[in-house]
């Protein structure tokens, strides 16, 4: 990175990531992947919350002018969500489980991100 310029989304996007797992971490989930890709797209973090499955996705935004991180998760990339969740759990056999999606929309500069946890951000029926 040169010296003044920005870092690259990719940069604060796994930054982000990092930190929301540590924040949902201490509050007793735990991590069983991140980045799970398929077709449909992708989950940032796939957590374990007692006996519950937790497919996280996390949304940054700098700033909240146009509205906040989670504003951005719309219908679409719901559904892209739900289709990726069904790969999962129909490749590791866990279809049996009690799911639920969650959302961390965080903001701020690269030195102080607040982030915000949304449990059950929405459903997949």
């Amino acid at each position: 990175m040169i010296l003044g310029s920005r870092p690259a989304s990719r940069d604060i996007g796994q930054l982000v990531e990092q930190q929301a797992e540590q924040f949902l971490r201490k509050r007793g989930l735990k991590t069983l992947e991140r980045n799970f890709r398929t077709k449909a797209g992708e989950i940032d973090l796939i957590m374990q919350d007692g006996p519950s499955l937790v497919f996280v996705e996390v949304r940054y935004r700098r700033q909240q002018g146009f509205g906040g991180g989670a504003d951005t998760v719309t219908w679409q990339k719901q559904q892209r969500l739900i289709r990726s969740a069904q790969v999962y759990l129909q490749a590791r056999g866990q279809h049996d489980r009690p799911c639920r999606f969650d959302v961390v929309a965080a903001h701020g500069e690269r030195e102080n991100i607040q982030l915000h946890w949304i449990k059950s951000a929405f459903d997949a029926f």
